[in-house]
């Protein structure tokens, strides 16, 4: 990534490169969520609350995945130095946590039906839940660090901190007897029935380029904000 150090170089990528992820993005989304609530049949047990899955796994995906971003934006930050790791940590966090939440929401709308209760404090829901106040944590951090004109180093060194927690997300249902099913996809396969499962690839990649092109929409208001605050100094001191 070190080709795209150079601000004006990541911006000449980034403007086309986000406007083909939000568009990608949807299309895929929008097909695999109608693809879901309409082509698919319901489960045998669960019955139409199946139908969730088509957000719920995506958004847990993208909570985590945001977090592991902001973790490699943090190593490039403390080792590297790269001039744009600490914009990208600002611009992943708020992307990561609305979809930590909305895992979140959504596995408690499914667990209502499935389990009789809204929430457990069980090791998989309990995790995920720490995962978004992390994400509010690092919100909070970078934007103080950035308004004192700090380079993000905290932020930075939290980010590494709070990715203790990935593990702790993906093994709860293996650590702890919990009411959250175990592992469903893996390389090994899927327990889930084909039936059922086709769709999710095209909510998983459409969300995840989402994501993507979210994150650059906001990295490239940041450099925007930060060019002109420089013009107005500039100005200033004239």
């Amino acid at each position: 990534m070190h080709f795209l150090a150079n601000p004006a170089r990541f911006l000449r990528w980034a403007r086309p490169a986000s406007g083909w992820l939000l568009g990608i993005g949807l299309l895929l989304a929008i097909a695999g969520m109608a693809a879901g609530l309409t082509l698919t049949p319901p489960d045998y047990l669960q019955g139409e609350t199946v139908r969730i899955l088509y957000i719920h796994v995506p958004a847990a995906w993208l909570g985590m995945a945001g977090w592991a971003g902001i973790a490699a934006a943090s190593v490039s930050q403390i080792v590297w130095r790269h001039p744009l790791a600490a914009v990208a940590g600002r611009a992943i966090a708020p992307a990561g946590a609305t979809f930590a939440l909305i895992c979140l929401a959504t596995g408690s709308i499914w667990g209502r039906p499935t389990w009789g209760t809204w929430w457990e404090w069980d090791g998989r829901l309990t995790s995920m839940l720490v995962l978004f106040f992390l994400y509010l944590g690092y919100i909070a951090l970078a934007s103080a660090e950035k308004e004192r004109g700090g380079e993000g180093r905290l932020a930075a060194i939290f980010g590494l901190v709070g990715a203790i927690n990935l593990p702790i997300i993906h093994y709860s249902v293996l650590w702890w007897r919990t009411l959250h099913q175990g592992q469903s996809i893996s390389l090994k396969g899927s327990t889930i029935d084909g039936s059922l499962l086709w769709p999710l690839p095209m909510t998983l990649f459409g969300f995840t380029a989402i994501f993507a092109g979210v994150v650059l929409l906001r990295m490239r208001a940041e450099l925007a904000d930060a060019k002109r605050e420089a013009r107005l100094r500039r100005a200033a001191a004239a």
